[in-house]
């Protein structure tokens, strides 16, 4: 079971990768692990709070976790006056640069209201991961024996 700081969210490197390698793997029409996302919003919100400091956004991703973020004016209590909400899987495309701040607006499962909700300069925040290597074809040096 992948592992998370407690303290602040963020979770082992190794951890976050692997748990993206997974996520690369779910077909569109099954549903990840639950724990794999989990880990990726709870780590990518962990990692926008550092390079975002401060309590003007309040970002949403439920039912896992929520940060504040960005400078400017704090709100006390209730509903503070930007708040960015979105799902999971749409969370992680974001965060991982997999889908743009302006196409998950326009899915309508991204709701940002507010100043400063647009979060889109500080996005991605997780690695990308590289494309499935394709298999090697044999080059002509390497002819398959049985076909000739």
């Amino acid at each position: 079971m992948p592992t998370a700081d407690a303290t602040r969210g963020l979770a082992d490197e190794a951890d976050v990768v692997a748990a993206l390698a997974r996520l690369a793997q779910v077909p569109s029409d099954e549903q990840p692990a639950r724990a794999d996302l989990r880990l990726l919003v709870k780590h990518s919100l962990a990692v926008l709070a550092s390079k975002a400091p401060g309590r003007a956004v309040e970002v949403r991703v439920p039912p896992f976790a929520a940060v504040q973020v960005i400078a400017g004016p704090r709100h006390g209590r209730g509903t503070p006056p930007a708040v960015v909400e979105t799902d999971p899987q749409l969370w992680i495309a974001l965060a991982t640069g997999a889908t743009t701040w302006p196409a998950a607006l326009d899915t309508g499962r991204l709701h940002a209201s507010g100043q400063r909700s647009d979060l889109s300069p500080l996005l991605p925040l997780l690695p990308t991961l590289p494309a499935p290597a394709a298999p090697e074809r044999p080059g002509p040096d390497h002819a398959d024996p049985e076909s000739e």
